[in-house]
């Protein structure tokens, strides 16, 4: 069971009172959000649309009537299996109809949702399930046998596979049954291995209560990240910063309205997949495509076949969408709603959509926005209309947002660059289990609020809007997902046959950076091609796929700084010295 006490203070949230309040024209400065939890704001808002589609996944629809219905079905079968208020249920799964359940499930019993990347290394999901002190986890099939490897290690008591064909149509269970289903090795039914299925059987003979009313400020999620540090963090997020998040973005991403559709590309496991294309979407009452498995070949075959009305994604998604040959004659008046986040989004770029699709019909606007997991994944958006180039726009409503000099809580002028500070609803708890950090990241002013300091640098003009200029720690932004240097430099240097490694971020055409590492072995240590495969095979094993460097190179030295670091922004440069 997770014990946690949150010292934050119940304090009312003043409106915003910079001059760009205007550009939220209707929008309340003052919002009262659900004291509900995430699964009962859900609820509130699904009950009023029971027969509306609620997601869709390779055309099997499920509308929210069922929807409910099937997340009580999964409640029932983790309070059969014991899991108790508090606990922590691992969910190590993508866009799929029960991860989105298990997810549900999890918070209505008053569990808490430890979210996990299917591609995490094995002895990274043995640290994440050790961290969160879980003893169930519902596991993609894919992921199985990495779960199952380390399950020895953890207090796994229950392991629940979940196969990604479960739920689609006959026709493509098959088809994926013996393409790349055939590749996944998955065991027997035992006591403590069970198909999701069987899972659900266990909850028939569960008659109690499922629905646990718990405080808003409750911890509810556990999402990873690597902090301030770079080192990997469970982040704890409570009810009220997800549905604050919901009403917040909702007002924001007007016209969003009920029966409206989303491509649901952003994962289940990724704080803006989750908060605000799942939960926000949801809780308006729009359909989900559920897509757990993203290739950007197929993105605008996807966006042509489904006809979303909103697409949000990071930036180099869109450029995919304006060189698709698929999309050069299609009619995208269905589209009014996009959304880049992740990374810098390009002026020439957005432009660039902004006109592809509005000679295609749509009055969209290819709109930036900014946020980090530790405050859902969403915090500042792009107002409609009123763009400003390498702005990331405005603070969303009764978010507040300051500019700092770096190291101290002095406001910066306009237009200076400092470290950008967040306040509001939702800013998270804190990071599980590390004081040391939390205290470091989250702060009391003079002013008396708890401000987030990000950790990165910007700056904002005289009329509030929020530019993002770079991170003030060492983080490599791959097609969207935050790679810390740090943390890979880490597992390198216990390689037996290393004596030095620093990694950076390379240009990559699609994915605008992977990392790529820098390896100095010891004297003793001959360089050969099987030293090199070795070192490849430990990466493997113990990176993440989309942390894993895309290159490795072997050097007698790296460049030092005049206080003996190694000097990483001097190969920063030669990298790009070579691309010229």
């Amino acid at each position: 069971m997770l014990k946690w006490k949150s010292k934050k203070k119940n304090k009312k949230v003043e409106g915003p009172k910079a001059p760009w309040t205007e550009f939220y024209r209707d929008v309340p400065k003052n919002l009262e959000y659900s004291e509900k939890t995430i699964y009962g704001y859900l609820e509130e808002n699904a009950k009023k649309r029971l027969s509306l589609l609620a997601y869709d996944y390779y055309g099997t629809e499920v509308n929210y009537k069922t929807l409910l219905d099937k997340i009580e079905e999964a409640a029932k079968a983790f309070k059969a299996l014991g899991v108790k208020e508090n606990d922590c249920v691992t969910i190590c799964m993508p866009n799929t109809p029960q991860g989105l359940i298990a997810f549900y499930a999890v918070n209505k019993i008053g569990a808490i949702a430890n979210m996990i990347h299917p591609l995490s290394s094995q002895n990274e999901i043995e640290f994440y399930i050790k961290k969160a002190r879980s003893n169930i986890i519902v596991v993609i099939d894919i992921a199985y046998e990495k779960v199952n490897n380390i399950a020895h290690n953890t207090n796994l008591e229950h392991i629940i596979i979940a196969p990604v064909n479960n739920d689609m149509p006959l026709i493509t269970k098959v088809m994926y049954k013996v393409t790349l289903g055939r590749k996944t090795k998955l065991p027997n039914i035992d006591e403590k291995v069970l198909f999701w299925n069987e899972f659900l059987k266990k909850g028939l003979k569960y008659s109690g209560e499922t629905y646990l009313k718990k405080d808003k400020n409750d911890p509810a999620v556990i999402l990873y990240s690597g902090g301030t540090t770079g080192s990997p963090k469970g982040i704890l997020l409570s009810n009220y910063n997800f549905n604050a998040v919901a009403l917040q973005c909702k007002l924001m991403c007007d016209p969003a309205a009920e029966g409206d559709t989303i491509l649901a590309i952003l994962p289940l496991f990724h704080s803006f997949g989750l908060a605000v294309c799942t939960h926000t979407t949801l809780c308006i009452g729009m359909k989900l495509y559920l897509i757990p498995a993203f290739s950007p070949k197929k993105f605008a075959s996807i966006v042509k076949k489904h006809k979303p009305s909103f697409v949000a994604g990071v930036p180099t998604l869109f450029e995919t969408l304006i060189t698709s040959k698929d999309l050069e004659k299609e009619d995208l008046s269905y589209i009014r709603c996009l959304v880049a986040g992740g990374d810098t989004l390009q002026p020439k770029l957005k432009h660039a959509v902004d006109k592809f699709v509005q000679d295609r019909g749509s009055k969209a606007q290819l709109r930036a926005g900014y946020g980090l997991t530790e405050c859902c994944g969403a915090s500042c958006l792009v107002p409609t209309d009123f763009y400003r180039d390498n702005s990331v726009g405005v603070p969303l409503p009764d978010t507040y947002y300051k500019v700092v000099k770096v190291g101290t809580h002095d406001e910066a002028p306009a237009n200076e660059d400092g470290e950008i500070c967040i306040s509001g609803p939702s800013v998270m708890l804190g990071y599980l289990e590390n004081e040391e950090e939390t205290v470091q990241t989250l702060r009391i002013h003079e002013d008396g609020r708890i401000w987030l300091h990000t950790g990165d640098i910007g700056a904002m003009d005289e009329d509030g809007f929020v530019y993002f200029k770079q991170r003030l720690k060492r983080m490599i932004v791959s097609s969207g997902y935050n790679i810390y240097p740090s943390h890979i430099e880490e597992i390198i240097y216990k390689h037996p046959d290393v004596a030095a490694c620093t990694v950076i971020g390379i240009d990559h055409p699609y994915k605008v950076q992977v990392a790529k590492a820098f390896i100095v072995l010891k004297p003793s240590v001959a360089l050969t091609d099987e030293v090199k495969k070795d070192i490849k095979d430990y990466c493997e094993k113990n990176i993440a796929a989309y942390s894993m460097p895309y290159e490795f190179e072997y050097r007698e030295s790296l460049p030092k700084t005049l206080i003996g670091k190694i000097a990483y922004n001097q190969l920063e440069i030669e990298e790009k010295e070579k691309k010229k």
